[in-house]
């Protein structure tokens, strides 16, 4: 799931490098912490919600189909970590 997840988000921003994926796992809950660059940011949430939305129903397809469940969010990257 974080190779799809990782696939789906870097063919979207601008800046695939600074793209990164963070994956914890509690009480059989699998989260998945997505960090782009600041100008990446707009393009991942989209109008409304919508791109980031889809990208969580996609994601959530294949963890249903194993039996697990996720929870898919973004966090703010400040110019001082990514230096």
């Amino acid at each position: 799931m974080k190779k799809a997840l990782e696939y789906i988000v870097t063919q979207i921003v601008d800046d695939p490098e600074k793209v990164e994926i963070f994956e914890t796992e509690d009480n059989g809950m699998i989260n998945f912490a997505i960090s782009v660059a600041p100008s990446d940011m707009g393009k991942i949430i989209g109008k409304n919600g919508k791109i980031i939305r889809a990208i969580r129903n996609v994601v959530k397809i294949a963890a249903i189909k194993q039996n697990k469940k996720i929870n898919i969010a973004l966090t703010e990257t400040t110019s001082s970590q990514l230096l």
